[in-house]
């Protein structure tokens, strides 16, 4: 867990501005929303399985869309 001292005379918004970066930086939200609820390694490796399609069917949709921009030029 990320942890920030307050130093002498730094005004509230700029230790908790700079807590809030040192979550996001330690990723700690994902990690949180990650373990909110148990996963069994079957139903794990499917959402990964689904996520890299998904991935990949983007990838593709981007490329075969620019490659339709390069032809019209």
């Amino acid at each position: 867990m990320p942890a920030v001292r307050a130093k002498p005379d730094e005004p509230f918004d700029a230790t908790a501005r700079r807590f809030r970066r040192a979550v996001e930086k330690a990723n700690v939200l994902a990690e949180l929303r990650r373990r909110a609820h148990y996963l069994k390694p079957s139903k794990r490796r499917q959402q990964q399985e689904n996520a890299a399609r998904k991935r990949l069917a983007k990838r593709l949709a981007r490329e075969s869309q620019a490659m339709g921009r390069d032809r019209h030029h």
